[in-house]
């Protein structure tokens, strides 16, 4: 039985994904891999290194070509190839979707390969103009600058491994490559274990170019079979190449303003004493917090997100497959982020307490997630309403609003570091309040191309969760405070899982009964897909709507 359970699970991850939930529920499976295979790396690099000024030079070494690759490949794959892609292989039309293919990647190596050279050239200047503060030393400056030339180079094969995800999602193939980029956080944690005792602080950047070749060759038999090849032409005039260039822009200028401006925001830390160890603070918070978020949010925008553009002319059924779609996605986040608002010393402490990640450590990135979790919701929600306007084909309005909250972010974040001396839990709140900005108005004006959202639909619902959610907290924080004080003695790793464990049964429970009694729709669906949990062939069958291939996003 184990076995024939095991096989035909193998057989739907492995098949083209058809309907929405089978989409969603094969996206969601390869994150969570890929999220433990993450948290494996992350703690492994604190019991190593703990939350050390190395550590947080090698987390800072990578920002910037991380900023780079967004904006030169991620724009451009995100809003325009997939659909361009698509539209060839519907018309059958295999060779010209082969030769714009290969065309665009070769000028995002191009361009890439240009710019990381000076990039790799002129580190120590770039890496100054990011860490404006006095926190890192020279010698910090120059062990930066060698740590990101490794990694410019794990990069440019990220590159060529992206541009293969595109390619089988384009086939509405998304379990390889997802578990590809799962396999990219296990090369980092080979690179940890094999060479952090001859390396030092170059192991993990070693780590990324093993894990940028798994996550090319994971995908390369199945980019293959799917009929892929490469035809080497570099020019303008290939047909759909214009076409991708034309869509991508607006979308590529938001991820870099956006990127800019989440660089120049946690740049504030070179400001702040022992910047390297707040840098390892910051980011790990972050690394939580966005667990939810990559989950939930960019699962379930990702697979909505066909059946939005399909409905873009019919705006009733638009609008009811949105507000279905944020309500569900409301109601799994809402918990999680009282569980880490609530929970936050001991969630950080049975994740990342390991080694030299101390207590004071500890202290900090539990406040610093919990300023985080405030607008994990938010966060989660513009996935979805960005595409939104997408599906509407409209590229310019997320571009506008995403631009004002990124200045919002960081003024705000400039002001509580450098005059309300917050700290590096000031750049997690600006982060969150510039979030919660940017759906609110981000509604308001999707509300108006949309003839507006029934408010009953909308705000009824997202009150009872709410409301459920501030009760939840409650539930939470007794037994974990009573606990803690007459039962366990969390010094303990064992006693700290009963104890976390404990208390989050007692809020997740209430949570449900509480949107079950307030009658919450949400709660019902979930109740009955659990009911039906073993007849999975009928749950991942429930959504009848095929995927359009011209419409896919990653």
């Amino acid at each position: 039985m184990p076995s024939d359970f095991l096989q035909k699970s193998l057989r739907i991850l492995l098949q083209r994904q058809t309907n929405i939930l089978s989409a969603a529920f094969v996206i969601m499976a390869t994150v969570v891999f890929s999220q433990l295979l993450g948290l494996v790396r992350q703690r492994l690099l604190v019991s190593i290194f703990g939350a050390s000024n190395t550590l947080g030079i090698y987390l800072a070494s990578g920002r910037i070509p991380d900023l780079l690759f967004q904006i030169i490949i991620a724009g451009a794959l995100s809003s325009a190839f997939i659909p361009v892609f698509s539209e060839f292989l519907a018309k059958n039309e295999q060779e010209k979707a082969n030769r714009m293919a290969s065309t665009l990647l070769l000028f995002a190596i191009g361009i890439f390969s240009i710019v990381s050279l000076i990039l790799f050239i002129f580190a120590p200047f770039f890496l100054q103009l990011m860490n404006l503060g006095s926190g890192f030393s020279a010698s910090d400056m120059s062990l930066m600058a060698s740590l990101m030339r490794v990694i410019i180079f794990s990069q440019f094969l990220f590159i060529i491994a992206t541009f293969f995800s595109a390619l089988l999602q384009s086939y509405n193939h998304f379990f390889i490559p997802g578990i590809a980029a799962a396999l990219y956080n296990l090369g980092v944690i080979i690179g940890i274990l094999l060479f952090s005792q001859s390396l030092g602080i170059y192991a993990p950047a070693v780590g990324n170019v093993i894990g940028a070749c798994f996550f090319i060759l994971a995908q390369l038999p199945v980019v293959k079979k799917m009929g892929f090849s490469f035809i080497p032409i570099l020019s303008a005039r290939v047909a759909g190449v214009k076409e991708v260039l034309v869509l991508m822009w607006p979308r590529t200028v938001s991820l870099a303003i956006f990127q800019v401006g989440a660089l120049l925001t946690v740049s504030l830390v070179s400001f702040l004493p022992d910047a390297g160890r707040h840098y390892v603070i910051f980011d790990y918070a972050q690394t939580l917090a966005f667990a939810p978020v990559a989950l939930f949010g960019q699962t379930i925008a990702q697979a909505a997100f066909p059946v939005l553009s399909r409905e873009r002319n019919n705006l009733n059924s638009f609008k009811s497959t949105f507000l279905t779609s944020f309500n569900q996605m409301v109601y799994l986040v809402l918990p999680v982020s009282v569980i880490f608002l609530v929970l936050r010393i001991p969630v950080v402490r049975l994740i990342f307490g390991a080694g030299q990640f101390d207590w004071d450590a500890t202290v900090l990135t539990g406040r610093t997630l919990a300023f985080f979790a405030i607008g994990i919701f938010s966060q989660a929600l513009i996935y979805l309403i960005s595409r939104g306007f997408y599906a509407l084909h409209d590229t310019k309005t997320p571009l506008w609003i995403g631009g004002v909250s990124t200045l919002f972010m960081m003024g705000l974040g400039y002001t509580l570091v450098t005059y309300g001396q917050w700290g590096v839990e000031g750049i997690a709140f600006a982060y969150s309040v510039a979030g919660i900005l940017n759906v609110v108005v981000s509604m308001l004006f999707l509300g108006k191309k949309v003839n507006g959202f029934d408010r009953g639909s909308l705000l009824l619902p997202f009150s009872k969760i709410a409301l459920a959610t501030v009760f939840t907290g409650f539930a939470l924080y007794i037994p974990i405070k009573l606990l803690d004080q007459l039962v366990f003695d969390t010094t303990k790793t064992m006693n700290l899982i009963f104890l976390t464990g404990i208390s989050s049964a007692a809020g997740l429970s209430l949570y449900l009964f509480l949107t079950w009694l307030f009658n919450v729709k949400e709660a019902m669906t979930f109740i009955l897909m659990f009911k039906r949990l073993g007849n999975w062939r009928e749950i991942l069958g429930i959504r009848s709507e095929t995927i359009d291939p011209t419409r896919l996003n990653p």
